[in-house]
């Protein structure tokens, strides 16, 4: 009788933790991240960060979203690949991005795709950015989009997927003018490979600060060569004084459950005209 009582005890406490785990994907965090100097906030550039929405697993719906955000004002909304693996979920981004939309972004709203998305080949694929297109989204792949925000010029430099083999820095770069340097891309593990190529900062996601969290790092954590070998799974972090951030993602992928890690939304304040090593990094 004794054994029974200690197995069900463990089946409870697994069930309690499975059920747990699964409700931490509707908890989505709102991360405020300032880069640079406080003193600049006036002369500075806010960028909205969303990364791996993965729709086929993800909790949070287009009203929820919305509601997190409306109070927030946003210059520029970055979406750091990974929407979708599948055709059919095609139909429910339109959703999402109306939400962003209605968030209306002074300089516009930005993607680059993920491994997940080059899932899908061909008519799907084209499907897929057309979508994004239909809803304002400018697309970058391994190219350049160049804005000016407070009389300073700012490139906004999409590069394509690293983890799949589709990243072309040279070909990225090519049509970047004197200024501010943002990069956005999905895969981080790019990052060292980019010690010729000036950045001010670079947005990333990926790994979903391991989505499994506990005890250490794991399930999403293993698709990196280089960085998590230093513990670079979520937040900021600097390579060679350069700053770049990865973001934790709004969605799952595998199972849609997560341990030791949330979904996140990412508000980066970035001074302008540039970002200085010397400069405080302060994560709210």
């Amino acid at each position: 009788m004794t054994f029974f009582f200690i197995i069900l005890s463990f089946f409870l406490l697994f069930a309690f933790g499975l059920r747990k785990a699964h409700r931490n994907t509707y908890e989505a965090v709102l991360h405020k991240v300032q880069v640079g100097s406080p003193k600049d906030g006036n002369n500075a550039i806010r960028i909205l960060q969303l990364s791996d929405l993965h729709l086929e697993k993800l909790s949070i719906s287009p009203d929820d979203l919305y509601e997190k955000l409306k109070g927030e004002p946003v210059d520029l909304i970055a979406l750091t690949g990974d929407f979708l693996d599948r055709e059919a979920s095609i139909a429910k981004l339109g959703p999402y991005l109306t939400a962003l939309k209605k968030l209306q972004p002074v300089y516009g709203m930005y993607a680059v795709f993920g491994n997940h998305d080059y899932v899908l080949q061909g008519e799907p694929l084209e499907r897929l950015k057309a979508t994004l297109e239909e809803h304002g989204c400018i697309v970058l792949q391994n190219e350049t989009k160049t804005i000016t925000v407070h009389g300073q010029t700012v490139n906004i430099i999409g590069i394509d997927d690293f983890y799949t083999g589709r990243s072309d820095i040279k070909k990225a770069y090519a049509g970047v003018k004197n200024g501010i340097n943002l990069v956005l891309t999905h895969d981080p593990d790019i990052v060292p490979h980019m010690r010729d190529y000036h950045f001010d900062y670079l947005l990333s996601g990926h790994f979903h600060g391991g989505q499994i969290h506990w005890p250490k790092p794991y399930h999403l954590a293993k698709m990196s060569k280089t960085l998590t070998e230093r513990n670079m799974i979520k937040g900021y972090h600097e390579w060679d004084g350069k700053p770049f951030y990865i973001n934790e993602g709004l969605g799952q992928t595998g199972v849609n459950i997560r341990i030791g890690s949330k979904p996140e939304v990412t508000l980066h304040l970035l001074s302008l005209p540039s970002v200085s090593q010397s400069e405080t990094v302060k994560a709210v």
